[in-house]
């Protein structure tokens, strides 16, 4: 008979970790090593036991958030395989996650494939990425129907920076940072560069890196 496939996961979200628990708990295949709250706590404990697959979200209230933690195991643990997950539908993650060796990454609410299918095909030694970003209504319009240039300023508005802080950071005129806005404002159909920055930030459209990395430091 074969081992079971030692898992170890860490989400700090209740409900996304307590259904990780119960399907790993109820599956043949997999058994739960351990459960955490924070990424440091697994990669402290993959450090000191091992685990044959690690499901880690990328945002962490306290700590180190969940990239920064697969890089830091693959480091060191090469030979643990990894899904990343997340709630919401930021895709520069995934570009990130694949140059630290991440195996697999997983939208919670936006992807096609099963938890399940990912996880076996994970074991299998394949890499299970989306093959295009998460269709995530926006306004009047879904998420791919903006540019990256659109999504990049979208990413810095969440960050509370002004049209002038957004044009020196993505080195664009201040007038190409209003027509961007303008633009995106006429396909949503939202009335103000605040709502615009509520509901990216409501729907986890994009998230600013500054939002991800450290958070706990600012609480």
């Amino acid at each position: 008979m074969c081992a079971k496939v030692r898992v170890v996961v860490s989400d700090d979200q209740n409900i996304s970790r307590c259904f990780f628990e119960m399907y790993i708990r109820a599956s043949s295949r997999f058994e739960l090593d351990a459960s955490f709250r924070t990424a440091q706590q697994a990669v402290d404990y993959v450090d000191e036991n091992g685990a044959d697959l690690l499901i880690l979200d990328v945002m962490m209230l306290e700590g180190i958030d969940g990239l920064t933690a697969a890089g830091v195991i693959k480091e060191k643990h090469p030979e643990v395989k990894i899904i990343l997950t997340t709630s919401t539908s930021e895709t520069t993650w995934e570009d990130e996650a694949r140059k630290i060796g991440v195996e697999s990454f997983w939208y919670k609410e936006y992807d096609d494939h099963s938890l399940a299918d990912i996880m076996e095909r994970t074991m299998k030694g394949e890499s299970v990425y989306p093959t295009g970003p998460p269709q995530v209504n926006f306004g009047k319009i879904h998420r791919s129907d903006l540019t990256e240039r659109e999504l990049d300023v979208l990413r810095e508005l969440t960050a509370s920076l002004t049209n002038e802080e957004i044009a020196e950071k993505l080195h664009i005129s201040v007038n190409t940072v209003k027509r961007h806005l303008q633009n995106i404002m006429k396909k949503t159909g939202y009335n103000s560069r605040l709502e615009l920055a509520v509901q990216v930030r409501l729907l986890g459209l994009v998230v600013h890196d500054s939002k991800r990395i450290n958070t706990s430091e600012r609480k």
